[in-house]
């Protein structure tokens, strides 16, 4: 039986007493009702996962006894979905929450000519995020940042292999079905009402390859996902 799993963005690095932070120990005892001697796992996100077992329970400061501790290494397919922001922000939040759950590393959210939205909720977002990493039983939540500009993405996107999904009519585009991608991959994913012409030439000449993602239209959030499920799983590097 899997134990239950939470989230310590401070786990020490040996075995030791620790005291859980007030939602977690909240999660604990009025919750799940665990008691004295029952054990769970933690992680901080960056590949640590801790076995612990509960040694005082509290509503708001259990303390747990740190027995054993792991260091998983870093996934070794990088991918990186750059995506605006949305108008209506629930979408937004399944996109965060299923990208996460696929194994996406790192979201940015990047503000384009046409993104209608600039301000987001962050903390709610990463919020989001480490419940999709929990639930999906990873150890490493994605890289998540403040929206920087569109034309930023170009500054801190390394990856090897470069994507931009766009809705203009283009022969040139490739279909992601029928590319062989490194392990490092990025994809460009546009507001509602697309990515601007001018955008998509900067993009272009950036070294990004214009992808069809299929032949229908796709919502931006829609198209996030589809993006990093082709990429994680549909396709042999």
């Amino acid at each position: 039986m899997q134990l239950p799993f939470f989230y310590e963005e401070n786990i020490p690095s040996s075995p030791s007493l620790f005291t859980l932070n007030e939602d977690t120990s909240k999660h604990c005892v009025q919750v799940l009702r665990m008691q004295e001697n029952e054990s769970l796992q933690l992680t901080n996100g960056n590949g640590i996962l801790a076995t612990c077992v509960i040694t005082s329970p509290h509503k708001k400061n259990t303390v747990v006894q740190i027995e054993k501790i792991e260091q998983f290494t870093e996934p070794e397919q990088q991918i990186l979905v750059a995506i605006s922001p949305l108008k209506n922000a629930t979408r937004l939040e399944w996109f965060l929450e299923k990208a996460t759950e696929i194994g996406v590393t790192k979201i940015q959210l990047i503000i384009c000519n046409r993104t209608e939205k600039q301000h987001v909720k962050f903390d709610r977002y990463k919020s989001i995020i480490i419940s999709a990493m929990l639930q999906s039983q990873q150890t490493w939540m994605p890289k998540f940042s403040e929206p920087i500009k569109f034309g930023s993405i170009f500054e801190i996107d390394k990856a090897a292999t470069k994507l931009i999904a766009h809705c203009i009519e283009d022969n040139k585009k490739l279909s992601i079905l029928n590319m062989q991608l490194g392990n490092s991959c990025s994809v460009l994913i546009g507001p509602e009402g697309d990515f601007s012409a001018e955008e998509i030439k900067v993009a272009l000449r950036n070294n990004y390859h214009p992808i069809s993602l299929g032949n229908t239209r796709l919502r931006t959030e829609t198209a996030g996902v589809v993006a990093a499920a082709l990429i994680k799983n549909g396709i042999p590097l």
